[in-house]
Order: C-alpha cells, then sequence, then structure tokens
C-alpha cells in the first residue's frame, strides 16, 4: 500500500485513531483491487472548499468533500481528497450519526471516487451509498 497523509489546513478533523482511519481506507483499496501511491486528505473549513469548488468544478455550493486525482490516469494513484470539517459536524447532526461515523463515510466516499465510482445520476449516487455503508459496518466507533 502506499502513504495516507492526513492534513488539518487551520481546522482539526477530530480524528482519534490515526492507525484506524489509515487501515480503514487501505481496506477500501484492497477490497476494490486498487493501488495508490499516495493520498493526502485535507481538512478544512467550508469556505477552502467552496472556494475549490468555485474554481475547479465550476459550483458555487457547499460540499462535504471533493476529491482531486493528481496522477491522471497512470497508476498507482496520487490524489488529494479535501474534506470540510464544517459539512462533516452538520450532516452528522442532520443525519443523527456521530461525528466520527460521517467523518469516516465521507472519508470513504473520497476513496471509492478514486477506485472509480461516481455520483452523478441517482442511480450511482445509491450505488455509492451502498458500499459506504459496506465499508462503514467494518468500522468501529471510538
Amino acid at each position: 500500500m502506499g502513504k495516507i497523509y492526513f492534513r488539518n489546513n487551520g481546522i482539526s478533523s477530530g480524528i482519534i485513531d490515526v492507525n484506524h482511519a489509515k487501515r480503514m481506507i487501505e481496506n477500501v483499496f484492497r477490497s476494490e483491487c486498487k493501488r495508490f501511491l499516495l493520498i493526502d486528505y485535507v481538512f478544512c473549513t467550508d469556505v477552502t472548499l467552496l472556494r475549490l469548488n468555485q474554481e475547479y468544478l465550476n459550483h458555487d455550493y457547499y460540499t462535504d468533500v471533493i476529491t482531486f486525482t493528481l496522477s491522471g490516469t497512470s497508476l498507482p494513484l496520487t490524489a488529494e481528497i479535501y474534506i470540510s470539517v464544517e459539512r462533516v459536524k452538520e450532516n452528522s447532526e442532520k443525519y443523527n450519526v456521530s461525528y466520527l461515523h460521517e467523518l469516516h463515510r465521507v472519508m470513504i466516499h473520497g476513496s471509492l471516487h478514486l477506485c472509480g465510482y461516481s455520483d452523478h445520476t441517482p442511480i450511482l449516487k445509491k450505488n455509492m451509498r451502498e458500499k459506504e455503508n459496506i465499508y462503514l459496518q467494518k468500522v468501529r466507533f471510538s
């Protein structure tokens, strides 16, 4: 497996067990038969993620996660996954789940994008949510 880094860009992710989080991500890639060289998870604010969403995707709305593949089509993957900690907190309250549960869901979601999954249609979104749930069932929450 490749390297996984977690960076707090002005806001703490709240990850309690970094090694546990890395194993969770590695499990997704191993199960999907995908390899990566480097994945950099960047935890940031809503404002930072909104700016990235506007600048790179031409979307003018808040989101919880944006995934950038830096290696193009070459393998193994190199990527950055940006996560809005504020959006994760809000969504955990909205869906009545713990913050760590929602954070892990979003981390898995970004990983699934790197594994080739899309969520641009209702059917694809449903398929991705099912995959997220499969991987979330394997996670213990501290």
